[in-house]
């Protein structure tokens, strides 16, 4: 077979008339690391026979109950996250925990961000991820399909 031939056997996915889906994940409960490569994977898209790295072919993924996420060992204390202004002295720092109370979206968003490859395609795929502190979500009339999770 040749390189011809080989490029006209495969299936060719055009982005215009694909059809996103919409996946809903409670996190109640869970452990973060294990829940966000899971979620991270369907963001992407890559659990369709059409997944292509160059094509934005993922969904769109609502998590619920994202303050009641489960860490193991001591990260709530001794895990930091940092930020800089730019200017000298400017380096904040909040644990886990304060995180956790003050801003859980951003923590799954800093998380799945962290997961998806780095390229122009990241941000598109970031923006598809709906999170909501408590059970209730703005997004029932999209009917999303409820994924079950392990630990």
């Amino acid at each position: 077979m040749t390189n011809k031939e080989h490029k006209k056997t495969q299936p060719k996915t055009k982005v215009n008339n694909f059809q996103r889906d919409w996946y809903l994940f409670d996190v109640a409960d869970k452990k973060m690391g294990r829940v966000c490569t899971v979620i991270a994977k369907y963001l992407r898209g890559k659990n369709k026979p059409s997944f292509n790295y160059s094509k934005d072919l993922g969904n769109y993924c609502v998590i619920i109950n994202a303050s009641k996420i489960k860490f193991t060992g001591n990260k709530l204390e001794n895990k930091k996250y940092f930020s800089h202004s730019g200017y000298p002295g400017g380096i904040k720092s909040k644990s886990l925990k304060e995180m956790l109370a003050e801003k859980p979206e951003q923590l799954f968003k800093k998380a799945i961000g962290k997961m998806i490859p780095q390229n122009k395609l990241s941000k598109i795929q970031i923006k598809r991820l709906k999170v909501f502190t408590n059970e209730s979500h703005s997004h029932q009339a999209q009917k999303p399909k409820v994924i079950e999770l392990g630990e």
